[in-house]
């Protein structure tokens, strides 16, 4: 028997990855903290400009996310590979993207430029989070009847603006399911989709499995950019009534993150 497939050995290294993803966690969540309760308040006194210091903040906590993957990826849980990163170093995207993972978003806006993204509105008061989130301006998803409006405005601006048509994280096995929201944004805002594809394996960080239950060896992360999706063959074939091509577009989103995710 090789001394990896021993029960002592399996169990030591069960251990060391939980102790490793506590660490990792434990950083993620002190940074979040810190920047919320130092860097960002004298950020707001330095500079009074609201739309620098959003540009700003989106890139410290760019960069800090960038340096969270890094960390996982020196403790050894988890490897990555990126393909057709060239189509993210634009403006003004509309990036849509499966979401199997807990760190998908982390991945996302380490890669891109002004990224705005929609998040869950209970992260503006969460502790750790509160700081990046609001320093950030951030589109909070509990805006009601008035976060397509919030969404269509970043876009105007020329941010990246990050959306999971998913809503939360994909459980493993089980069939995508998308919410419209985003087919609505893209048509309203007559904005091309620049889908981005992520795989996990094996899945780790999913909706519904607690942080210290980690794999045997390190998650293996291929984040994929396709080519742009058009979004006028669906109003055509709606025949230019939005409920209709948003409800195509859906289809044709879980079909695609379906075979590419």
């Amino acid at each position: 028997m090789a001394p990896e497939d021993s029960p002592t050995w399996r169990r030591l290294n069960r251990l060391g990855r939980i102790a490793a993803t506590a660490l990792a966690f434990s950083a993620f969540g002190l940074g979040g903290l810190l920047l919320g309760l130092l860097y960002f308040p004298l950020l707001l006194l330095l500079q009074r400009d609201g739309v620098r210091r959003s540009l700003h903040a989106r890139t410290v906590v760019s960069r800090v996310f960038a340096g969270f993957i890094e960390l996982m990826r020196a403790l050894g849980l988890i490897s990555y590979r990126f393909e057709g990163l060239e189509r993210l170093q634009r403006s003004g995207l509309l990036v849509l993207a499966n979401h199997p993972s807990l760190i998908d978003v982390v991945f996302l806006i380490s890669l891109i430029r002004n990224a705005d993204c929609v998040v869950r509105g209970g992260l503006a008061n969460n502790l750790f989070t509160f700081g990046p989130v609001r320093a950030c301006a951030y589109v909070l998803n509990n805006e009601g009847p008035e976060l397509l409006q919030s969404c269509m405005d970043s876009l105007k601006q020329g941010a990246n603006l990050i959306i999971f048509p998913e809503g939360t994280r994909s459980r493993p096995g089980e069939a995508l399911k998308m919410q419209r929201g985003a087919a609505q944004i893209a048509l309203r805002a007559g904005r091309a989709i620049t889908p981005v594809s992520i795989r996990c394996t094996p899945p780790g960080l999913s909706k519904g499995q607690a942080w210290w239950r980690v794999a045997d060896r390190a998650l293996h992360f291929e984040i994929s950019v396709g080519e742009d999706i058009p979004i006028d063959p669906f109003l055509e074939s709606a025949h230019h009534e939005a409920g209709l091509a948003a409800r195509y577009l859906t289809t044709h989103l879980v079909n695609y993150f379906s075979i590419q995710g």
